[in-house]
């Protein structure tokens, strides 16, 4: 149950975002598309309360929890930026909004950008090992909680593993291939030249 409920987040998410936007920018409803957008945050917690319900019926507390908190943490620390981002692509597409403006791809500019994404990685792990962290006290000693703290390594790692790939972006930063070195990005019809 608590994985068909991830998987109904997971579909619930983007349909009330696109719906959200369409309402926004289609029907010209921004109110409205911007109250369906803050009706996202409600799935997360309807998942975590029906992980808690699962576990306080006696379920064993196994992979399907440990995931549950690991898509909460997810959600949370990346949710309002994936949202920011398609919702100005579909701004420029569809309302006449400014072109989103692109990550940097070179030099320090690049590693501060994959920098902010490794603290929202910092965060979702947080997230998700605290929220794995009270399932283990709520089970106790009776219960077996390897599962969990199977999770919490995970997400260690994940943290640790993105945290190397950020770091690889201030060592070998990427030289800017414009000869004046110029600050901004190259526009898509100069790059395709410079290769």
């Amino acid at each position: 149950m608590v994985v068909t409920l991830i998987i109904i987040c997971e579909v619930g998410f983007w349909v009330l975002l696109a719906g959200g936007l369409a309402l926004r920018y289609l029907a010209r409803m921004p109110r409205t598309g911007a109250a369906v957008l803050l009706m996202e945050p409600l799935l997360e917690v309807v998942l975590l309360a029906v992980t808690a319900i699962d576990l306080k019926n006696g379920a064993a507390a196994d992979w399907k929890h440990g995931l549950a908190a690991v898509y909460i943490g997810y959600t949370v620390a990346y949710g309002h930026y994936t949202i920011k981002w398609v919702d100005g692509h579909v701004a420029h597409r569809f309302a006449d909004g400014p072109p989103p403006v692109r990550p940097p791809r070179h030099g320090l500019a690049r590693a501060r950008h994959e920098g902010k994404l490794w603290l929202r990685t910092v965060l979702m792990v947080a997230v998700a090992a605290g929220l794995l962290q009270i399932a283990i006290w709520y089970v106790g000693d009776g219960g077996n909680t390897a599962s969990l703290r199977g999770w919490q390594a995970t997400t260690l790692r994940i943290l640790v593993i993105h945290g190397l790939i950020a770091l690889t972006y201030l060592i070998w930063q990427k030289k800017d291939p414009r000869p004046d070195g110029a600050a901004g990005e190259v526009p898509r019809r100069q790059q395709k030249s410079l290769r």
